[in-house]
């Protein structure tokens, strides 16, 4: 009887369950995706959109970057249980079985493709956003988790095309085509992840060297990523300002471009010059902030009727 009790208080509760399973989703990093559908879905709209449709992307959206996080997690236990900070996720962690974790996945995967093809409307619209979702979803999982992440330093460089897809669906949702404006919102976000993920690889460098993951600092040098971050800020900001001038977004967006775009070229000058861990996690932090409220922007700007 006291064995049974103990394997009875050594099982976790259902809440402590649902937490890690939750957890698989990376539930931090979809909000931000979410963000960048909503954009683009505004910007289509040139307005709200029907808030039917935009709840079914989110929800859509979520439940497709969730499964291909839980499919990360089932691929990358190996290399999780080797970084600090990683070590304590669900798989790696061997509170959630790694075939549980797959399965859990490609279901979430399977429900998103379904949602968005048959409750977004028209149909092709639906089709198109299922199958853009879909298609990032795939990258991310084969072309980036299993292939580039673990073979070249440019491995976030290639693989931030599947976290910049969410835009280019919000527009496909409400227009049922991908257009210039969807395809500058997909190149703003693709430019914003190097420097963004090369911040936070400056702070968790010996995590990755300690897994064999060929960030850029490990294989080249701290100050040459930090000149990347540079680079590519500067770059980020002059196609910011490029997308200013077409007739879809007016001057509340060009604006909050030029006045966020600023600082984030400034703080990653200051890391270039200096490369020191409170320097490289202020660039960090204001890349999460500067990506979100670009959007919000995006959004605000695309209600007002200011050209």
């Amino acid at each position: 009887v006291s064995g049974m009790a103990a394997n009875a208080s050594a099982r976790p509760s259902a809440g402590a369950v649902a937490r890690d399973y939750l957890a698989l989703t990376k539930p931090k990093i979809i909000s931000l995706l979410l963000v960048t559908a909503a954009g683009g879905m505004f910007l289509a709209a040139q307005g709200t959109p029907p808030l039917d449709k935009l709840l079914w992307v989110w929800l859509g959206g979520a439940l497709a970057a969730g499964g291909a996080n839980a499919i990360n997690q089932h691929l990358d236990r190996d290399i999780d249980r080797e970084m600090r900070r990683t070590q304590s996720r669900p798989v790696a962690g061997e509170r959630v079985a790694p075939r549980y974790a797959l399965a859990f996945g490609i279901a979430l995967n399977a429900a998103a493709f379904v949602l968005l093809a048959t409750l977004i409307r028209p149909l092709a619209a639906g089709l198109l956003a299922a199958g853009l979702t879909l298609a990032a979803s795939l990258f991310y999982v084969f072309v980036y988790t299993l292939w580039l992440k673990r073979t070249t330093p440019n491995n976030i460089v290639i693989g931030g095309a599947a976290g910049a897809v969410p835009p280019m669906v919000g527009w496909a949702a409400v227009t049922g085509s991908v257009d210039l404006p969807a395809a500058y919102l997909f190149a703003i976000v693709f430019f914003w992840t190097p420097p963004h993920f090369w911040a936070l690889s400056l702070l968790i460098q010996r995590d990755y060297e300690k897994a064999g993951v060929p960030m850029l600092p490990v294989v080249s040098s701290r100050r040459q990523t930090a000149l990347h971050v540079f680079l590519y800020a500067v770059a980020l900001g002059g196609l910011t300002l490029m997308f200013g001038i077409l007739p879809q977004v007016g001057a509340i967006y060009t604006a909050a471009a030029a006045a966020l775009g600023a600082p984030f070229i400034w703080l990653a000058w200051r890391l270039w010059r200096q490369d020191t861990r409170g320097r490289a996690k202020a660039a960090y932090l204001y890349s999460l902030a500067y990506l979100a409220l670009l959007f919000v922007a995006i959004m605000v700007d695309s209600v007002t009727a200011l050209p």
